[in-house]
């Protein structure tokens, strides 16, 4: 990703410091120079410091007093607290669907999901294409539960998510069956209004995804 100076200048070089984040090319726990990092790209270092925070926002980034900003650990303990977290926002997410969803949502909720479907099964399956679809399903599921203190923490998580998954990415890819079988099972469990089955799909299948991802971090097979 080339940077380019855009109209809101801090939120864009977020997006250009997460991507690489996300990727590796910054490792967890280097620390982020706020002036290298201005004369890098040719900004004010007010502008950096606003993206830090928004980074922060995201956990991708540790802002330490007098120390400045790193990049936040991605470990299998980190990564268990994190998957923790996000775990129980989904099930307050999808407890809330189950009550609150209505007949003109059907659609677009079983559109959402048909395409994470259809992406999974393919024989060379795009991690990257996959994981925003599913996110997608999540963003789709917000817009239904109208919570804004819901939808804002899950969105502020995506960042963390997306690069534990990155770092995973061939692990994850074994796991894609299991990825496809848990949204062909939701719908049913959601339009009937089961919260209880819709809630036990949705820790069994991030226990699973926790655990992919903790033996991609631990190299254990």
């Amino acid at each position: 990703m080339d940077f380019q100076a855009p109209n809101t200048l801090a939120e864009q070089i977020a997006n250009f410091m997460a991507e690489r984040i996300m990727t590796g090319q910054i490792r967890p726990g280097e620390r982020i120079q706020e002036a290298k990092l201005a004369g890098e790209l040719n900004v004010s270092r007010a502008s950096v410091k606003e993206a830090l925070y928004t980074l922060e926002r995201w956990h991708l980034v540790d802002i330490t007093p007098r120390k400045g900003a790193a990049a936040t650990q991605l470990d299998a303990e980190h990564a268990a607290e994190l998957y923790d977290v996000y775990m129980h926002l989904l099930l307050m997410l999808v407890a809330r669907l189950c009550e609150r969803w209505q007949e003109k949502h059907r659609e677009p909720m079983l559109a959402a999901v048909a395409h994470v479907v259809e992406l999974a099964k393919q024989p060379s399956a795009n991690i990257t294409a996959v994981v925003e679809a599913s996110f997608g399903v999540m963003d789709a599921c917000c817009e239904v539960v109208g919570n804004p203190y819901l939808t804002e923490a899950l969105s502020n998580f995506k960042p963390a998510v997306s690069r534990a998954y990155y770092l995973s990415a061939d692990r994850y890819r074994q796991g894609l069956k299991h990825t496809g079988q848990f949204f062909t099972q939701l719908p049913a469990a959601v339009l009937s209004r089961d919260s209880h089955a819709a809630q036990g799909l949705i820790r069994e299948f991030a226990e699973h995804q926790q655990a992919l991802i903790q033996q991609a971090l631990t190299g254990k097979p």
